[in-house]
């Protein structure tokens, strides 16, 4: 026991010599300078020391702006898929409307291991917020990977790759659409800037009363746009595409944009331009929260706030009263320039292969800078329901390819105005029970036709 005791006071003895001509040194040498070198040779020995390599992705990215990082997400589809395979803890829910099970991991997970041409990989999903740092989000969140530093090439050259690629076919094959909408500043208990739900619309372009040649022409449109990367690219333009979608309520905007949506798998953000009370700050934060592969909806962007008055300068007799225009009840304005900036400005390069859509009842009210071409590529008149589009409604309702009162319909309809909506409502049966309706249906339609043409 005494030893033991000898033993330790002689490391306190050492340990006192080292700090007293430490102290020593310290005084020749000007202040600072002895903790940086020893501090840069630690760092040396260390790295020479350690045999692993990290690399964080972290959920969001940008100092001044917050923007969901895209290779974190690939990166998360990825490793969901191998989870499955090798993690000891998952959890489980059901999606809406839907019987399969989906499968996630769990964070602080304890690692996930991954192989790549006869390397090993391992992944944790940890939280990136530290003590004393500003915090993006609520929950911020990190993947990081730990490799052997002799695989650091293949990591940069090939691994990486990988995963964004795997993760990217993974998300377009299983992913379900969604609809998103943008939380008000009132809802204060949101963590994010957007919520939303699974997106089931079943229209489809199948049975969307148009006429077949405008269908054709969109449906040529939108697969060309789809492919265009490399050509956006060529000729220097952000790869986004404007569509203007016009015409009286009840002509099908909406389900339209929904058949869009689920034509080329694209996730819908509905902008309520009414719910953004940070101004032009925060609307700017929302676009660029937007994921590529998604179609921005503006619906009824003739109502939205600040955009029909042609830009024309407000006369304002005092500050006091300026103040009050740009800070209604504490709100603060939106205006046509930072939407138009993130269509085809200098913000219109932060995504890519994103469809705009505008819809609206009276496109002679919007400013004009708004449609222009360049802006708005693609204006779509919805008009009144035709023959073509009454066949399709026909077949959709009724199940019908042709009856006897077709050609009636054919001419009320030539006659008047009556919109898809008022049709289908027409058309559509009051029992499901399979008894046949279809006359019945088709002279409710004729009735509402030739009352149309009566007060026409």
């Amino acid at each position: 026991m005494r030893k033991m005791g000898d033993h330790w006071a002689a490391i306190g003895t050492s340990l006192g010599s080292i700090m007293v001509l430490y102290k020593m040194i310290e005084h020749f040498f000007p202040y600072g300078f002895l903790h940086t070198h020893v501090e840069k040779y630690t760092q040396r020995i260390l790295r020479c020391t350690n045999l692993y390599v990290q690399i964080s992705i972290d959920e969001y990215t940008g100092e001044l702006i917050d923007q969901k990082n895209q290779s974190y997400t690939f990166t998360e589809a990825y490793l969901n898929a191998t989870a499955l395979k090798h993690a000891m803890q998952l959890t489980a829910c059901t999606a809406k409307n839907s019987e399969k099970l989906v499968l996630n991991m769990v964070d602080y997970e304890m690692t996930i291991t991954d192989e790549f041409h006869g390397a090993k990989f391992y992944w944790m999903l940890t939280s990136t917020n530290e003590f004393g740092k500003p915090r993006k989000v609520d929950n911020d969140r990190s993947l990081t990977v730990t490799f052997h530093k002799r695989n650091r090439k293949l990591v940069m050259d090939m691994y990486l790759d990988h995963v964004m690629e795997k993760g990217r076919e993974l998300l377009e094959r299983n992913q379900q659409r969604k609809l998103y909408t943008n939380n008000s500043r009132d809802d204060w208990y949101k963590q994010e800037m957007w919520s939303h739900v699974i997106h089931n619309h079943p229209a489809t372009f199948d049975n969307l009363a148009m006429d077949m040649a405008k269908k054709e022409d969109i449906i040529k449109d939108l697969t060309a746009f789809s492919k265009a990367k490399d050509y956006y690219a060529k000729i220097g333009k952000a790869w986004k595409r404007g569509y203007l979608l016009f015409g009286p309520p009840g002509t099908g905007k909406s389900t339209m944009i929904a058949a869009i949506s689920k034509f080329l798998n694209y996730d819908i953000y509905d902008l309520e331009l009414k719910s953004v009370r940070g101004g032009n700050s925060e609307l700017r934060k929302l676009l660029l929260d937007t994921s590529d592969r998604s179609i921005i909806v503006i619906e009824d962007i003739d109502c939205s706030i600040e955009l029909t008055n042609k830009r024309k300068k407000k006369k304002i007799r005092s500050r006091d009263q300026e103040m009050w225009a740009d800070h209604r009840h504490g709100e603060m304005v939106v205006t046509l320039s930072v939407l138009l900036n993130f269509i085809d400005g200098l913000w219109s390069s932060t995504g890519g292969e994103r469809l705009i859509i505008f819809t609206t009842n009276h496109v002679e009210k919007l400013d004009p800078a708004l449609i222009r071409r360049g802006r708005m590529d693609k204006l779509i008149e919805l008009g009144y329901c035709s023959f073509d589009g009454f066949k399709i409604l026909a077949k959709n309702y009724l199940n019908i390819d042709d009856h006897s009162l077709f050609e009636t319909i054919r001419c009320l309809i030539s006659e008047t105005q009556i919109t898809p909506a008022d049709v289908a409502e027409n058309l559509m049966p009051k029992s499901v029970n399979g008894d046949d309706y279809s006359e019945v249906c088709l002279g409710n339609l004729i009735c509402a036709l030739e009352k149309l043409k009566e007060d026409t």
